[in-house]
């Protein structure tokens, strides 16, 4: 499913959102490892939209280039699979001693910087779940402009 047809599903239907207070609860990531701002719309089992707004006061700044600012795309990627781990968290039901891990990248590629000011959206689809390791696919933009895009797994484990 592509973006354009998230956005004609969208149109058709009320937006799912899940703000910052309810994201705290599914994930475990605080400041300044929570990456995920709000989620501005979903549908369980299938995909995702969330957005992280980028500002200057990100720590990873200070030394990330500190005369040109550039966005690590490990954050980058790190965002993408916070996403998925919302995603997984209101898709499948989950024990409450249990958490979604971010166990691995694939065809991971970097298209564009991303620089202070720019607010990214993250779109995670979900591929398959089979004995525990959920596989998915991920896109971030800037713009409407493709800057990273991944396939990630997440493995549910114990805390």
């Amino acid at each position: 499913m592509t973006t354009e047809n998230n956005q004609t599903d969208s149109q058709a239907r009320e937006a799912k959102i899940v703000d910052i207070n309810e994201i705290m609860q599914l994930l475990p990531h605080r400041y300044p490892f929570l990456l995920v701002d709000r989620v501005i719309d979903f549908e369980e089992g299938k995909w995702l939209k969330a957005v992280k707004n980028v500002t200057v006061n990100e720590p990873c700044f200070t030394g990330h280039f500190p005369q040109k600012p550039v966005f690590p795309g490990v954050l980058i990627l790190e965002a993408m699979a916070q996403a998925t781990g919302v995603l997984a968290f209101k898709t499948l039901e989950l024990p409450k001693d249990e958490l979604f891990y971010f166990a691995a990248i694939d065809n991971a590629r970097f298209k564009r910087p991303v620089e202070p000011g720019d607010q990214m959206i993250l779109e995670v689809h979900f591929i398959k779940e089979r004995r525990g390791v959920t596989r998915f696919t991920g896109v971030a933009t800037v713009d409407g402009k493709v800057v990273c895009e991944a396939e990630l797994m997440c493995a549910r484990r114990p805390m």
